[in-house]
């Protein structure tokens, strides 16, 4: 009886053991209904439950929501997370990490890049933009260009990317990929923040057109203000006279490149840099090594009708791609 006993505890001792070692990583995002997110958290969760990690999440309630994704470090760093993956809703959140960093913890930027993050796991998004850019003055053939821009809220380094780099593939002048700083020439006729929201870019769309009814390229940061921006159109008769692109590469977004409504978007793996993250935070939970720099994680056009000179896949390789819910 005393040795069934001593089995026992010694096997509940390994067992705690084992579990004490379980490596805890974080993940916080800006939202947890957008779908580029809800895809971000299952490549997460696939990937600690594949290495034997513990998975903490959490989100803003909003794109911006610093003060939810602060709160959220902090409670991490107190549950013994050694790595946090975050996608930055602004700079807000530095003195936190760094707070964390302090304490030994890692901290990787997922998809949003912010000063002194660890690493970057991410979509080039200024590539991104250029190849948008570089379809629509393809498909545009030629004729003089008045250009919408439908952007996400100033400062924000992604937004300022997918910005300059449309422009920059467009074969405008524009700032390069490290600047925060949307640029302007005359033929971006409109400029507007959208919060990459549907019903902002439906309003955004609309006063553009009483800006300059002309426009005939619409810039679009993601593609919920491009389905917004097409609402308007449509209700101002103008949809079959204007190109909309579009970055991100969500089902709903491939559906809509398929229906027309999107003429080209750029696709990103929100899926691969959480998976990716994951995988880095176990490696520095288990061997003390971090991760560096920067990693492309992938952009693919992803576009309806192919244009001369412009590389891209058609709407059934986006959708075997795509993220969100297949409809």
């Amino acid at each position: 009886m005393k040795k069934v006993a001593f089995a026992f505890t010694a096997l509940a001792l390994a067992a705690g053991s084992t579990f004490a070692a379980e490596p805890v990583i974080g993940l916080i995002t800006k939202t947890e209904t957008n779908p580029f997110f809800v895809k971000m958290k299952e490549g997460a969760q696939a990937e600690a439950k594949k290495l034997g990690a513990k998975l903490m999440t959490a989100a803003g309630k909003k794109d911006g929501d610093t003060a939810a994704q602060i709160t959220a470090i902090e409670n991490m760093v107190t549950a013994g997370a050694k790595t946090i993956l975050i996608t930055s809703s602004g700079d807000a959140i530095i003195p936190a990490v760094k707070k964390a960093q302090a304490k030994g913890v890692q901290v990787i930027a997922l998809d949003s890049p912010f000063e002194g993050a660890d690493a970057l796991f991410a979509t080039d998004n200024y590539k991104a933009g250029i190849l948008i850019g570089q379809y629509a003055k393809a498909a545009l053939g030629g004729k003089p260009a008045k250009i919408a821009m439908l952007d996400l809220f100033p400062g924000h380094p992604v937004g300022a990317q997918r910005h300059n780099g449309f422009m920059t593939g467009f074969g405008l002048k524009a700032n390069d990929a490290k600047s925060n700083e949307l640029s302007s020439t005359p033929e971006t006729v409109c400029a507007a923040d959208t919060d990459g929201n549907q019903a902002k870019g439906q309003t955004a769309m609309e006063n553009c057109l009483q800006k300059d009814p002309a426009i005939n390229v619409v810039y679009t940061i993601n593609e919920p203000a491009a389905a917004g921006a097409y609402n308007a159109l449509k209700k101002a008769g103008k949809e079959k006279d204007v190109i909309i692109v579009s970055v991100d590469g969500g089902c709903a977004g491939v559906a809509d490149v398929g229906k027309g409504v999107i003429a080209a978007t750029s696709q990103q793996y929100p899926l691969k840099m959480a998976a990716m993250g994951v995988a880095a935070g176990v490696e520095y939970a288990k061997g003390g090594k971090k991760a560096t720099g920067y990693v492309d994680t992938g952009v693919t056009l992803i576009a309806a009708k192919a244009v001369p000179g412009v590389e891209s896949k058609d709407v059934k390789v986006g959708t075997e791609l795509c993220w969100g819910d297949k409809k």
